[in-house]
């Protein structure tokens, strides 16, 4: 059957590819923050994963605000990355795992999840940035894996719960170790952590809440869920919302889980950047 390895969270703002494609990697500015992924580039090598499922939120670039999924998972041969006008270059499609989707699609359905499934899907810097953060030079890094896309809405209110997005994670759990193949996964978390991009809040961030929050997540997940969506908007900020991606890779993972390595840094493009790697514990 097909295993999860662990779980990767981080941020995927926009201005992250900006400082890749520029190759920033020892300015001061960005240093601290592009030092926190050689320690799960060394995992990934190590472990190899088949598949990387990845959980961000579409920007505008496959759904819109008059058209916007819950949650969608991508069923495609590929995923095409196209120019969002942030100046980032596009790359080349990133290949899928149908199968894989299908079976988790169906999964998910039959566990009274309503998914939008995408045949076609073009995939913005919240999918684009993590892959070449923990993949340089996605999607030509030979040791990519296939992936799988699962955009949730944290942008159209009304968003899903924070119990509703582990609630997901542990039902995708189900759908990917009940698929009969031999396949090593990771999950991937994006997004966040507490930031604020418009508004009187412009560029809030909440350090504590952000450390409370990476800490929670380990250990104590089912914590969290009593957090409402209005505290998680005062806490985070409007966009910090994107924490429900995290949730919904932690739940993924299964009860415990052992962190292999964490890194918070502030502020990278008015966003507090967390980043982690959480292996499972069969």
């Amino acid at each position: 059957m097909a295993r999860i390895l662990g779980g990767l969270t981080t941020s995927h703002i926009p201005a992250v590819g900006n400082a890749i494609h520029n190759g920033l990697f020892d300015d001061p500015y960005w240093k601290p923050f592009f030092d926190g992924y050689p320690p799960i580039r060394d995992w990934l090598d190590e472990h190899k994963p088949d598949i990387a499922i990845n959980i961000y939120n579409d920007h505008g670039l496959g759904f819109f605000l008059d058209k916007m999924p819950t949650f969608a998972i991508g069923a495609a041969q590929e995923y095409r990355n196209e120019d969002e006008g942030w100046g980032i270059p596009q790359l080349p499609p990133f290949p899928g795992a149908p199968e894989l989707s299908w079976h988790i699609i169906e999964s998910m359905v039959e566990q009274e999840f309503d998914i939008t499934s995408c045949q076609e899907l073009a995939v913005d810097h919240g999918f684009v940035v993590p892959m070449q953060l923990f993949w340089p030079g996605a999607p030509n890094n030979p040791d990519m894996p296939r992936t799988i896309p699962i955009s949730a809405n944290t942008v159209q209110h009304p968003i899903p719960t924070l119990k509703r997005a582990l609630d997901f994670g542990k039902a995708l759990r189900r759908a990917i170790q009940s698929y009969p193949e031999d396949l090593k996964v990771v999950v991937l978390g994006t997004g966040g952590l507490s930031h604020q991009l418009d508004g009187e809040r412009a560029g809030f961030i909440n350090k504590d809440f952000d450390q409370y929050c990476m800490e929670k997540i380990v250990t104590d997940p089912e914590a969290l869920t009593k957090i409402s969506r209005r505290e998680l908007v005062e806490k985070a900020g409007a966009q910090g919302t994107e924490f429900l991606m995290w949730m919904m890779m932690r739940g993924a993972l299964g009860d415990t889980v052992v962190q292999r390595h964490a890194n918070y840094h502030i502020p990278i493009s008015n966003t507090g950047a967390g980043t982690m790697l959480l292996e499972c514990v069969e």
